[in-house]
This record gives structure tokens, C-alpha cells and sequence, in this order.
């Protein structure tokens, strides 16, 4: 072998410095999304700079991620989410009593189901996804607060309703315990209590919570304040939110669907100290049942400016429009009113976020991959399916991004 000369080896050595000094860069980039998102004002923020992110929901993550023969839906799922430039997943950290549940009764858990979650959470790291992660039903499904309720009575709790679950002792600290349980449960395929792990971008208290036999608010105000501190006791590091739909109180119930009240009050429950920011969710097809298409999209454009509005000039937090969809199996659906639906949402965000405004994402339910037929609810997106509505979402999904990028430089 010929020995090397001195210039080759300069140039060598610049080389293996340029790569040296590459690979600092990339650990440092990194790290940096590593960390825990923060909130600065009204915004989220992530390496020195405003985060902003289009994403998704796909409540079914763990259930099919705790079978080995099933996983590759929450990995194709994640993959074709990343593709599309889809960076915040929001789905069930819950699933009490029932078929294969997470908790079959109160502190007793089915670890097949929560090595699901474990797969769900590392598997979001790899595709560079953060997880909003919701720790209770409000409905029956998947348990929810109806099957604390029936635990309740099974231990002696004289009890008759389901919102019972906001007041009663015994119940509370069931779900008290749930929460801990999940919060310090340590990954078994990556050795990182989930009150640690970054890729956790907050926790929800509770899919939309409601209150009904107490119109005035108070109950579930008193629940959420008792319960967010708790919370915060255990994990002071991630982000908190309510996972309200957006229904506000008495004062401003004329902004409601049909004036209906839920027992929530969208400013005064997201004024609680520990809940970081604010959520609204918008289903006109379902709260509207009988109007038009245009009638739909009008009331949308309102509840969401209205909840833009309040949140920037009254909450001062930010916001994230954590679920939004129209179903194409109801009979009012044309194809026309989606996209309108998609494009009001998408473009009220982006306005709010481009004035350094509070809204920082929206979450359309719901994300499937291929071949999942039997999750099909009319508000199901396949990306790739409908190009026109996939090409929505890549859109927002870029200019979100190009956003972030232009207040990082």
C-alpha cells in the first residue's frame, strides 16, 4: 500500500471533522425535540421557538398495538402520518372493564394491553410524533365514567348516576389511581416512566367531559381543579388540558349548538390553575342534527372564531382544535361541504397562528391505516384515499411547518 501524503491526509482529517462536527449538530437538533414542550404566553414552544402542528386522532392505538399480529397498523399508521407531515397524535390511554381492557377493576391491569400503550409511545418517538394522551371516558364506551361508577357500587357506594363519578370519594380515588398508575408506569420496551418521556406531549383528564345534572358548573369545576393538582403532584413536567368540546356556561351559552348546556363553562374551566391549554372539538353534523350543509358550515366558522377570540383575548393560553370532522354517512353530507368544513378549520388556524396568535394545531378525527374497514364511523380519513382532502392536509401540514421554521431563524 501506498503510504497516504500529508495534503490527503489534511483533507482526511477535515473530513472526519466536518463529520464529527454533523453528527454534534444532529444530537444537539435531536435533543433539543427531546424536550418537554413549554408554554411561553399563548403559544407552545420547543427549541428556542413557537410549536405549531397539524395532527390526527386514533383512539384505537393501543388496543391494536397490544396484539404483535396487529402492531404493523399503529407502525403504518404513524409512517403514512409522518409522510404527510402529521406530527401530533391524540389517542386513549384508557379502556375500563369490558373486553380486553387495560383495567379490568380498579388497580388491577391487563399488562398485555398496557405493553400496547408501551408499543404506541415508542413507536410515535420513531416516527417523530408527539402523543396527547386521554385518561378517562366520558361515555360508556371503553368503560368510561359509567364503569367507575358500577366499581363504586360494587364496593358499597350508594350511588344513581353516572355523574356521581365527579363527586364520589371512593370513585375519585379510583380514578386518582388510574392516573398515577399510567403516569409512573416504566416502558417495558424503552425503560422510561411515561412522566418522563418527552414524546408525551400532555395529558387530557378526560374525553369530553360532561356534567349534565349540574348546569351550573360547579361540580365539574370543583373535579377538574381536584384533579389537576393531583395530577401536577405526580408530573410537573408535562402539559395539562381538559379535553373539553368547547361548550361554554350560562353567560355565553347563545354560542352553543342550540343553546345547550353541558355543566361546562369553556373560560372559567380552562382558567384553573395546572390545565396549560385550552381544546375544542366541533361536530355541527351531530350538534345540528337536521340543518343544512350551509347552516353547518356557518355555525363552524363561528364556533371557531368565537373560541379563537376568547382564548386569545380572555384565557391568554394556547389553543388546539383537538377533534373536528364531518361524516359522510349522515344524509345532509356532500363532498363539497367537507372540504369547505376542512378549509375553514385548517385556514382559522393557520390565520391565528401566522399573527402569533394562540392556535397552534388541529387533531380531524380520525387517522386509519389500510384495511381497517371495521373502524370505518363516516369520519374516518385514509390518507391517500381522497386526493383532494389528503392534499389539505399535507398542505396545512407544511405551512405549519415552514411557520415554525420562519420563527426559529
Amino acid at each position: 500500500m501506498i503510504p497516504p501524503t500529508k495534503t490527503k491526509m489534511k483533507k482526511w482529517g477535515l473530513l472526519m471533522l466536518l463529520i464529527f462536527l454533523l453528527k454534534i449538530q444532529q444530537k444537539a437538533i435531536v435533543k433539543a425535540e427531546d424536550e418537554f414542550i413549554t408554554i411561553k404566553g399563548v403559544q407552545f414552544w420547543l427549541n428556542g421557538g413557537p410549536f405549531y402542528a397539524n395532527g390526527f386522532n386514533s383512539y384505537w392505538l393501543m388496543y391494536e398495538g397490544s396484539d404483535p399480529n396487529t402492531r404493523h397498523k399503529v407502525s403504518d399508521a404513524f409512517k403514512e402520518a409522518s409522510d404527510h407531515g402529521l406530527t401530533i397524535a391524540r389517542t386513549w390511554a384508557f379502556s375500563d372493564g369490558g373486553y380486553r381492557p387495560l383495567q379490568y377493576s380498579p388497580g388491577l391491569y391487563n399488562q398485555q394491553m398496557f405493553q400496547g400503550l408501551d408499543f404506541v409511545v415508542t413507536e410515535a418517538k420513531k416516527y417523530g410524533i408527539k402523543l396527547i394522551l386521554s385518561l378517562v371516558n366520558n361515555y360508556e364506551d371503553f368503560g368510561g365514567k359509567k364503569q367507575y361508577v358500577e366499581w363504586g357500587k360494587s364496593k358499597g357506594q350508594s350511588l344513581s348516576s353516572e355523574d356521581d363519578f365527579f363527586t364520589n370519594p371512593v370513585v375519585k380515588d379510583f380514578y386518582k389511581n388510574h392516573i398515577k398508575t399510567v403516569l409512573t408506569r416504566v416502558n417495558s420496551m424503552n425503560g422510561v416512566a411515561y412522566k418522563d418521556d418527552t414524546t408525551i406531549m400532555a395529558w387530557e383528564l378526560m374525553n369530553e367531559p360532561r356534567c349534565t345534572s349540574d348546569l351550573s358548573g360547579k361540580i365539574l369545576q370543583d373535579w377538574i381543579t381536584e384533579m389537576a393538582s393531583y395530577l401536577k403532584s405526580i408530573d410537573a413536567n408535562h402539559l395539562l388540558e381538559i379535553g373539553l368540546e368547547g361548550f361554554y356556561g350560562n353567560d355565553n351559552k347563545q354560542y352553543n349548538p342550540n343553546n345547550l348546556q353541558e355543566g361546562t363553562d369553556f373560560i372559567a374551566n380552562n382558567q384553573i390553575h395546572g390545565i396549560d391549554f385550552a381544546t375544542v372539538h366541533s361536530y355541527p353534523d351531530q350538534w345540528l342534527s337536521g340543518s343544512t350543509g350551509e347552516q353547518q358550515l356557518s355555525f363552524h366558522q363561528k364556533w371557531v372564531q368565537q373560541h379563537i377570540s376568547d382564548t386569545q383575548n380572555i384565557l391568554r393560553k394556547p389553543l388546539i382544535f383537538a377533534e373536528f370532522g364531518k361524516s359522510y354517512k349522515l344524509s345532509s353530507y356532500t363532498p363539497s361541504d367537507r372540504n369547505q368544513f376542512y378549509n375553514i378549520t385548517y385556514s382559522s388556524i393557520y390565520s391565528s397562528a401566522s399573527e402569533g396568535g394562540p392556535t397552534a394545531g388541529g387533531l380531524f378525527w380520525q387517522l386509519l391505516a389500510k384495511k381497517m374497514d371495521n373502524y370505518r364511523d363516516g369520519y374516518d380519513i385514509v390518507l391517500g384515499e381522497d386526493s383532494y382532502i389528503t392534499g389539505m392536509i399535507s398542505e396545512q401540514s407544511q405551512k405549519l411547518s415552514k411557520l415554525r421554521k420562519k420563527y426559529r431563524n
